[in-house]
Parts: structure tokens; sequence; C-alpha cells
């Protein structure tokens, strides 16, 4: 009876050791440092950064005006000799010109630019929010693989256990050889998912490691448990607050801006710019230097071929803008829904696990070691019962990390459903 009891205490602390963790603040400590380091370091973000600034660079760019032109030239008067203050016609001629545009292209391109760069701004969100999105669902998996490996750690010294007392009932002649090799078989077959497990490690580790932007391997902490953070939303509910606050809603939405404000361009390019020109012609001895001023304007002759057309395209990248955003709308609309679904399935799974299965196998388990230790049962039914509690205890695990993701999922959206789905449970 005391190997009996010895294999029900283990079970029951593996099952505590699952349910139970450390406190919240605790917890989210080396998941919260990681983040900020992957946001701080990530490749991808500083170069997302770095495309905001040229962009902000490039409004006073486009409202400057066109750079000033300045001429220096000189006339003579016949071919036969240099005639400089010697024939009138013969002068240095010194001008400068300046273009203007038509009033109002120099603003509303300097529109069409800030338009970009507040895009830019929100894919910049919205690529913090995927990455931070990347690195908890890494995390998690990481937790997920760390977490197989004890309970497989545990489940084989349970089998070691097994397979003692499963020698001892062969030494003594109450049992069969194939319990004993039944019970060193499955002590194997652990051992083996014990090394995919580490080898997933590594993997996972590495693409951890590359999200955060570190350039030389490192030694990650050792993921936690998460803790349970209740989720009050209703699917209309996230829905409705994912469309107010997406980031890539917002891109799309300055994107049809940025649109109409080059519809408006293309259509200011039917009226003329114009050029200011200044020159002064100096003339030696007798003649008097010479001034002149000018003004030049371009004429749109051939706005049929070429204005015209450019309205129509831009009025097609409004259409375009608008189409992209509506179907970002359903796409979002679709992703929320269906990560939704898969938290609120993964919580009732957890119930039935916690709850339910766990506890009837837990019993089942302690009913089949009395039985086997009283002789009233054969091994295949212990390893059988013991490989399903554990199993089972192995699928919540799963599920608590899918719930997880999930949320994760659901926070890489909208940075609205981050205090959302933050809440801890009481």
């Amino acid at each position: 009876m005391s190997m009996s009891n010895s294999l029900i205490k283990i079970g029951f602390l593996l099952l505590v050791f699952l349910l139970l963790g450390a406190s919240p603040g605790s917890r989210d400590a080396a998941l919260r440092d990681l983040i900020d380091e992957a946001l701080k370091n990530s490749p991808d973000i500083q170069a997302s950064q770095a495309r905001i600034e040229a962009a902000k660079y490039r409004v006073p760019q486009v409202m400057s005006l066109p750079d000033p032109l300045i001429s220096v030239g000189y006339q003579n008067e016949g071919f036969d000799r240099y005639s400089y203050g010697q024939e009138q016609g013969s002068q240095w001629m010194f001008s400068a010109s300046q273009q203007f545009l038509f009033p109002g292209k120099r603003a509303l391109k300097g529109d069409s630019a800030t338009r970009d760069v507040e895009a830019f701004e929100d894919l910049h969100e919205l690529l913090k929010l995927k990455t931070a999105a990347r690195v908890k669902e890494l995390y998690y998996d990481l937790f997920l693989a760390h977490k197989n490996i004890d309970l497989i750690e545990d489940k084989r010294e349970v089998f070691a256990r097994i397979e003692e007392l499963t020698l001892a009932r062969y030494s003594s002649g109450k049992a069969m050889q194939q319990e004993v090799l039944m019970a060193q078989t499955e002590k194997y077959m652990l051992l083996e998912k014990e090394e995919m497990l580490k080898q997933k490690i590594q993997s996972l580790e590495a693409m951890l490691g590359a999200t955060l932007g570190r350039q030389k391997p490192n030694s990650l902490p050792v993921p936690v448990e998460p803790h349970y953070r209740v989720v009050p939303l209703t699917a209309n509910e996230a829905v409705e607050k994912a469309l107010q606050h997406s980031p890539e809603i917002k891109y799309r939405s300055k994107m049809i801006e940025s649109a109409v404000t080059k519809h408006r361009m293309a259509k200011k390019e039917y009226f003329p710019d114009f050029a200011i020109n200044a020159g002064y012609f100096n003339r030696a001895r007798d003649y008097k230097d010479m001034w002149s001023a000018a003004a030049t304007i371009n004429i749109p002759l051939y706005f049929i071929s070429k204005q015209q057309p450019a309205v129509s395209e831009a009025n097609a990248n409004i259409n375009l803008a608008r189409q992209e955003l509506a179907a970002t709308k359903l796409i979002i609309a679709a992703a929320v829904k269906d990560n939704y679904s898969m938290l609120r399935s993964a919580e009732k799974l957890m119930d039935i696990y916690k709850n339910g299965l766990i506890p009837k196998n837990r019993q089942d388990m302690e009913q089949a070691l009395t039985n086997y230790s009283a002789g009233k049962a054969d091994a295949a039914t212990v390893i059988s019962r013991l490989k399903t509690l554990l199993d089972y205890e192995t699928l919540y695990v799963n599920q608590l990390v899918e719930r997880e993701k999930a949320i994760s999922r659901l926070q890489a959206i909208a940075a609205g459903l981050d205090a959302a789905t933050g809440g801890e449970k009481q």
C-alpha cells in the first residue's frame, strides 16, 4: 500500500503544480521585459521608425518652390572679332527666373506628404502590436514545451516506480514478463518525446531571439505559467472595439484621405503655373546698359491626354482605397470573431478538463493503483489510466496556451483590445 500511496501523492502534486502558479505580477514581468526588448531592438521596428523620419523630411521638400534659375551669357556682333564695347549689340547678359505654382498646389502637396507620414505612423503602431503578439505567442509556445517536459519527467518518475513494482511482482511470480516490458516501453517512449521537445525548445528560442533583435544567442528565462485573464467582451463588442482602434483601419483611412488630396491636386493641374524672369544687359563705353522683365505661363494645352486622365486615375485610386478599407474591416471582423471563438472554446475545454475529466480520471487512476497493489488488476490497466490522466493534464495546458495566444492575436489587431483583455480573474 505504501507504493500505491506514493503514486497517488505524485499524481496529486503534479495536478496542483499544473493548476497553481506564481503571482500575476511576477509571471508577467519576464514577458514584459521581452516585449520591451523587442520593441526597442527589432530591426523591423527600427526600419519602420526610419521610414517615418524620412517621410517627415519630405514634407518641407514638396512644399518648397522650385529652385530659381540664374543665367550668364554674352552676345557678340559679327564673327570676325570680339566686339564688346565697339558694337551696340555686343553685351554681357545676366538674368534670374523663379517659377511659382498656381495658388493651392503647394499646400495640397504638403497635405499629401503629411498624410503619408500619418499612414506610416499607423503602420508603425500596427507593427509594434504584431511584434508584441509574436513575442507572446513564442513565449507561450516555449512555456508549453517546457511544461510538457516537466509533465514527461513526472510521468517518467511514475512509470519508473510502476516498473519497480512490476519487477517485484514478476520476481514473486505475481505478474507476467509482458507487464515489465510494457512499463519499460512506456518509459522509453517518454524519453523520445522529451528529446523531441528539447529540440523544439531550441528552435523556439532561436525564433524568439530573432524577434527580440538579438544579434547573438543569449539565454532566455524559462517561461512561467501565464495568469488567467478575464475577457468580459462579447464577440460583437470585441469587433466594434477593434474597428474603432485598429491601426490598420486608421492606415486605410489615411490612404483614402491621401487619395482625395491627390485627386484635388490632379484637378489643380488644369490651372497654369507661371515664372518671372528679370534680366540685366551690360554694355561698354557710350552704350547704355539695359534691363528686362518677363512673365512666362505654361498652357495646359494637352489636357485631354494629360490632366484629364490624371483626374480619372485619382478617382480610381479613391475607389481602390475605399474598397481596401471595406475589405480590411471585413478581414478584421472575421479575425476577431475567429480568435474570440478559439478563446471561448479553450475556456470551455479547460473547464471540462479541470472540473470533469481530470478529477474523474484521477479517481480511476487511484482505484486502478489500489486494485493493482491488491493484485486485482493488471499493469496495462494502471498504465492506461495514468497515461489518460496525464494526457488530460497536458491537454489542459495546451488549451491554456491556445487561449493566451488567441488573446495575444486579438491584442495585435487593435490597441483598444489590450486593456479589454488584460483583466485578472478574481
